[in-house]
């Protein structure tokens, strides 16, 4: 028990970061019993959270969308989320177009190619979390503390358990701590687990607009000489979801700018393919940093979601990464605590990490490499780069494979996020 039973409680796993991985975790494990504890540093509650999602969709579009793949929406029907979600606006897409816009290079995807009712959905992530708020408070074993901040960490005990304090003075013992807080984890920070990180030199600018043309459930998506630009289809045919990754100073220019103006930028930007654009909703710009913690456990400790890694989101993968590691790290504490193995143990804590590291590694090394191929090139590269792009779009097996691989279909995802039978693929659309 603890040394100061009068401030303090023990339960079996806290989770830090009530966002939509931290929690799907919980929803996850919520079968197997045990005593969870999410801690979340924002005051509103789960319940206000969940209150006050029809007003918030009346007014407009949540900035903060997600293309989630196939893994990522097995995962969530897993823990129950998806049918919940289906009834708030989720928007399945069916195509998907990258082009070079400083070349002649152009690929495109196709659900029809692979057979399939579509490549994935676009998901505002306040559906999604309100959804996994609806099924975490049907869950007994699951609490949530809102307005909780983390002061420190103890190292782990004998036996690999933690001690924490909150700023309000509350110590909680747990044998096992899951950081899910984010790219700025205080996890992270407070059990000295070191990350490299670098500056992208890029900043997002994210909005939603209306556009002349229907999107027809493509997600288009164009390389500039500053940065990609996305346009993810919304469930209006005629609103999409803007992603413009660029210059610092480019950004700050376009923050500055008059809504009709960002408009005119906006389409020459894209080409004119969706015609005029209207009605901007309220435009947000945030720094991009890429981060990899070099380690993903330690006794009594995990990372997941973004306190373990972040990448630019010019793919849209990084909260599908995230759910990944959710559902890996649920498969192995389900299974240990089934056949009786202590959760702080890092030899246990070992398999998730192995599960997971390497494929998040191989994702962020590719996405630099996107990156930097992209980058403002010399006439030969872009020349190159363009050639490349047209004969991957004519190589249906090197097509198939890149799409397989983004929708998470391989069979190397974690059992909670794979697809059973072939036959469920009639059930992936809206």
């Amino acid at each position: 028990m603890m040394a100061n039973e009068g401030q303090g409680r023990d339960v079996d796993l806290v989770i830090v970061g009530g966002g939509m991985v931290g929690v799907a975790l919980a929803c996850a494990l919520s079968p197997s019993g045990l005593r969870i504890l999410i801690l979340e540093q924002q005051s509103r509650s789960a319940k206000a959270f969940i209150s006050d999602l029809p007003a918030q969709q009346a007014l407009g579009h949540d900035s903060r969308v997600s293309a989630l793949t196939c893994a990522s929406q097995q995962f969530l029907k897993h823990v129950g989320a998806w049918s919940l979600m289906q009834q708030q606006r989720v928007s399945a897409y069916t195509d998907m177009e990258v082009w070079d816009g400083t070349g002649t290079g152009e690929i495109r995807f196709s659900a029809a190619e692979l057979h399939e009712p579509c490549l994935g959905h676009i998901v505002e992530n306040r559906v999604t979390l309100a959804a996994l708020y609806q099924k975490m408070l049907e869950q007994a074993a699951i609490e949530f503390l809102p307005g909780a901040e983390l002061a420190s960490v103890s190292p782990p005990d004998a036996e690999g358990a933690r001690v924490l304090m909150l700023k309000s003075g509350e110590l909680i013992r747990a044998p096992l701590l899951v950081g899910a807080d984010g790219a700025l984890s205080k996890v992270r920070q407070l059990t000295g687990v070191a990350a490299t990180e670098w500056d992208y030199g890029h900043h997002a600018l994210v909005t939603s607009v209306y556009s002349e043309r229907p999107h027809r459930a493509t997600c288009r998506q164009r390389f500039t000489e500053d940065g990609p630009l996305a346009l993810l289809p919304l469930s209006d045919p005629h609103w999409s979801s803007l992603v413009w990754s660029t210059s610092p100073e480019h950004a700050g220019q376009l923050m500055a700018l008059s809504d009709d103006d960002f408009c005119v930028a906006l389409e020459r930007a894209f080409d004119a393919r969706l015609g005029h654009f209207s009605q901007p909703e309220k435009r947000f710009v945030f720094p991009l940093r890429q981060r990899h913690a070099h380690r993903y456990v330690a006794p009594g400790l995990a990372l997941i979601g973004d306190a373990a890694h972040t990448i630019h989101p010019l793919a849209g993968q990084g909260v599908n990464l995230g759910f990944l590691d959710a559902a890996a790290l649920a498969e192995v504490l389900l299974s240990a605590h089934a056949a009786g193995e202590s959760l702080a143990s890092e030899r246990v804590l070992r398999r998730y990490q192995r599960m997971r590291r390497s494929d998040n590694l191989l994702m962020s090394a590719g996405m630099e490499g996107f990156r930097r191929l992209f980058a403002d090139q010399p006439p030969l590269i872009r020349l190159v780069r363009s050639l490349g792009m047209n004969l991957a779009d004519k190589c249906g097996p090197v097509k198939q494979h890149l799409v397989h691989r983004a929708m998470g279909l391989s069979r190397d995802v974690p059992s909670l996020a794979r697809r059973r039978q072939r036959q469920d693929k009639s059930a992936m659309g809206n």
